[in-house]
């Protein structure tokens, strides 16, 4: 009975120490990624606000467990992406996995007049819950979305300056 009662407290004494270490994170992670592209921003815009284009810049679009739905909504294998907002510097969008976590997208494109090169900068913003798990998880963010996000803004860039 002893032993059981050692392992119960010292489970709850883990449990406690990890969220209290998790709660010294951030409850809001942001990624993102910016690159030059050498083209107006009419042109990135081509392919940055349909849906129906992301197939030649994002890798997984074009695979079997893709279903475009609209021009502005689609799922992507169990994520729910759908465009929620375009202006002519920014388009938002939202993407919703299978367990209702979302993150908020934005891609702005910033063009200076008389420059040839227009900066595409993707950020995706997540609110992290206060379990210790989420916490934890939450660190390898930036390295999974990262390389996926620099990979994919490098195929926008060859595809927009064809």
């Amino acid at each position: 009975m002893r032993f059981v009662k050692l392992i119960i407290i010292s489970c709850i004494i883990l449990f406690v120490i990890a969220t209290s270490i998790g709660l010294l994170f951030p409850s809001t992670v942001v990624v993102s990624r910016a690159i030059d592209i050498t083209a107006p921003k009419d042109s990135v815009m081509l392919f940055v606000k349909n849906i129906n284009t992301w197939k030649y810049w994002i890798q997984g679009v074009n695979d079997t467990t893709t279903k475009i739905l609209n021009s502005k909504k689609a799922v992507l294998g169990n994520t729910t992406v759908e465009i929620t907002n375009i202006n002519d510097t920014m388009v938002t969008s939202t993407w919703s996995n299978k367990n209702n976590v979302q993150q908020n997208c934005t891609i702005t494109l910033y063009h200076q007049e008389n420059q040839p090169t227009t900066v595409c900068h993707w950020q995706f913003v997540q609110q992290i819950q206060w379990y210790p798990w989420e916490r934890f998880a939450s660190m390898m963010n930036d390295k999974i979305l990262g390389t996926m996000m620099e990979k994919n803004l490098q195929l926008l860039k060859e595809e927009v300056e064809k």
